[in-house]
C-alpha cells in the first residue's frame, strides 16, 4: 500500500506482522519465519534488521515503515504483486535497491507486477508496458520505450515536461549565498534511549543526530537530503524546538538584524513567540489536517491561539490565505476529505503562513504528490518565498526537487552531514561516495538510461567499506573539511 501507517497495526511489533504472512501462507514455524523476515529486511535496506523487527510502527520513520510494508508483500514470494505507489516515501537509494529487488524476484520466481506510480522515472526503469491514465480513462498505452521516448498524447507530454531533473551538465560554481543567517545550528546532537532487550535488559542509546552544523540565510533555502532514518526530520524538529537537543547543542534564531533567540533555553511564553515566527509544512497533509474541522477553523485556529485579530478579521485572513495558495475562498466551509492531495498540501502551506512567519520548515512537502501537482506546489513555494521574504529549511530525499529550490544543500547519512555545498557543486562535482550514490540512484524518464545499481550499492552500503579517506565507523569519524571555497566534505585530508 501507499500509506504504511494506515496498513500496519499500531498494537503489534513490525516483525510479528511480517512474520504472520509466512506463518499463514507458508506454514512456517516461528523460528523459520523470523529468519526469513530478517533476511528480507536486509534486502529492502535495513542496516540493522533487528531494530525494525522489534519496533512498533510509530517508532519508525515513514520511509522505514514503507520498507517494512514492501518486505511484507514480498516475503512470501507471491505470483502477482500489486504495488500502489510503493516507493513514494522512500529515499532514492532505497527506491533503486527495492526496484532492483522486485526485478530480481521476477527473474527468480516469474512473479508478475502491476505497478501504480506517478513517477515516470520509476516507469522507465521497471515497466515493460505502461498505461497513462487521466480522469479514469487511458490516454496512451503501449511499450515503455515508445510511450516514454516518443509520446503521442498531449497529457503524456505534459507529464514528461513536469518531471524534475537534476542538473548534470551545468558548470559548477562555488559562489556562496549571502551570510545573514536567520537560523544557525552548531554541533547539534540528539540521543534517544530505547528499551532494553529482555526483562532486565539495559536501555540502549541511539544517537540520531551527530554534530550537525548548518545555517539558513535570510530569504534563502537550505536543503537537507538523505535516506530515510538519516536524521533529517529530527534536525527539522530540533530547529523548531519540538524536540530537545542534547546539552551543548547551539540553536540560534534571528528574527531581525541584531536579534538572536536561543531556542534551547526558551520558557513556554518565549517558545510560543518563537513558534509564531517559525512554522512547519508537514509531509502528509491528510494526517496533519483535522478531519473534523472545516478549513476556515483550521486556518483561523493559529490566529485564535495567539490572540490575533477579531473573529471577522480572522475569517478575512483565512479567505486571503486561500487566495494566496491558489484556492477559491468559497472552499472555506469544506472538510479536508473534499480536497485532492495537492489541494491539501496547499491548505497546509496556507495554515503555515497564517501567522506571518519568517521561517518555514518544509518536511518532504512534495513527496506524496504526482509530478504535475508537485511542480505546482514547488512554484507556489518559490513565489511565496520571494513575495514574503521567507527563509526555508527544506527536507527532502528527492534530489531533483532540491536542485530546483535550494541555495545550499547538506547531505546527511546516519545522523551526520557528509557533504555540503551549493546545488550545482553537489550535482556536478560531488566528492563523497554517498552523494555520488544519491545522484546515481535518481531515476529519470529515459528508457535508455537505467539506474546503475552497482554505483548505488557502493555509496549506500556500509560506511566502513567506503574507499580512501571516507570510511568511518563509530570509533573513527572523519572531520568535515572545506575542500574548496564553500564545499565541505567529511573525509580525512
Amino acid at each position: 500500500f501507499q500509506e504504511p501507517m494506515r496498513s500496519l497495526s499500531p498494537l503489534h511489533r513490525v516483525g510479528a506482522q511480517v512474520s504472520e504472512v509466512l506463518r499463514l501462507h507458508r506454514n512456517q514455524s516461528r523460528g523459520e519465519a523470523r529468519r526469513s523476515v530478517l533476511a528480507t529486511f536486509e534486502q529492502v535496506g535495513f542496516a540493522d534488521p533487528m531494530r525494525p523487527y522489534n519496533a512498533y510502527p510509530f517508532e519508525l520513520s515513514g520511509g522505514m515503515r514503507q520498507r517494512a510494508m514492501i518486505a511484507m508483500a514480498m516475503v512470501a514470494k507471491p505470483d502477482l504483486l500489486i504495488a500502489d505507489e510503493p516507493t513514494t516515501a522512500l529515499d532514492v537509494t532505497t527506491q533503486a535497491q527495492v526496484l532492483g529487488l522486485i526485478r530480481q524476484l521476477q527473474d527468480d520466481t516469474g512473479m508478475a507486477v502491476i505497478f501504480v506510480t506517478h513517477d515516470l522515472g520509476v516507469v522507465a526503469n521497471v515497466a515493460d508496458t505502461v498505461a497513462v491514465l487521466r480522469k479514469g480513462q487511458v490516454m496512451e498505452a503501449g511499450p515503455v520505450a515508445h510511450v516514454i521516448d516518443d509520446p503521442r498524447h498531449g497529457y503524456t507530454r505534459a507529464l514528461l515536461a513536469a518531471a524534475p531533473a537534476i542538473p548534470r551538465d551545468a558548470a559548477p560554481s562555488t559562489a556562496r549565498v549571502s551570510e545573514d543567517p536567520i537560523l544557525r545550528l552548531e554541533n547539534v546532537n540528539k540521543t534517544y534511549t530505547g528499551k532494553g532487550r529482555g526483562f532486565f535488559g539495559k536501555p540502549e542509546a541511539f544517537q540520531a543526530v551527530k554534530g550537525v552544523s548548518l545555517t539558513v540565510p535570510r530569504g534563502k533555502t537550505t536543503a537537507i537530503v538523505g535516506e530515510s532514518g538519516s536524521g533529517k526530520s529530527t534536525v527539522a524538529n530540533i530547529a523548531l524546538g519540538a524536540i530537545t537537543a542534547d546539552p551543548g547543542s547551539i540553536i540560534h534564531f534571528s528574527p531581525g538584524p541584531g536579534a538572536v533567540v536561543d531556542v534551547t533555553s526558551l520558557d513556554p511564553t518565549a517558545k510560543r513567540r518563537f513558534q509564531r515566527q517559525a512554522q512547519m509544512v508537514f509531509q502528509d497533509p491528510f494526517s496533519s489536517l483535522s478531519p473534523r474541522m472545516q478549513i476556515i477553523d483550521t486556518l483561523t485556529e493559529p490566529l485564535a491561539i495567539h490572540g490575533i485579530g477579531s473573529g471577522a478579521e480572522r475569517r478575512d485572513r483565512a479567505a486571503h490565505l486561500l487566495g494566496k495558495v491558489g484556492l477559491d475562498p468559497s472552499m472555506l466551509r469544506r472538510y479536508p476529505h473534499a480536497f485532492s492531495g495537492g489541494q491539501r498540501q496547499r491548505l497546509s502551506i496556507a495554515r503555515a503562513l497564517a501567522l506571518d512567519p519568517a521561517l518555514l520548515v518544509c518536511d518532504e512537502p512534495t513527496s506524496a504528490l504526482d509530478l504535475s501537482v508537485q511542480a505546482q506546489v514547488l512554484t507556489l513555494l518559490e513565489e511565496i518565498r520571494d513575495e514574503f521574504g521567507l527563509s526555508y529549511l527544506f527536507i527532502s530525499h528527492d534530489l531533483a526537487v532540491v536542485s530546483r529550490i535550494a541555495d545550499e544543500v547538506a547531505v546527511m547519512r546516519q545522523g551526520q552531514i557528509v557533504e555540503q555545498a551549493a546545488p550545482d557543486v553537489i550535482f556536478t562535482a560531488p566528492k563523497h561516495p554517498y552523494t555520488k550514490a544519491l545522484i546515481a540512484a535518481c531515476l529519470e524518464p529515459n528508457y535508455a538510461q537505467k539506474v546503475d545499481l552497482s554505483a548505488v550499492a557502493l555509496g549506500a552500503g556500509d560506511p566502513q567499506s567506503w574507499p580512501g579517506g571516507f570510511a568511518m565507523d563509530e570509533k573513527s569519524l572523519p572531520p568535515l573539511i572545506e575542500t574548496e571555497p564553500g564545499h565541505f566534505v567529511r573525509m580525512y585530508a
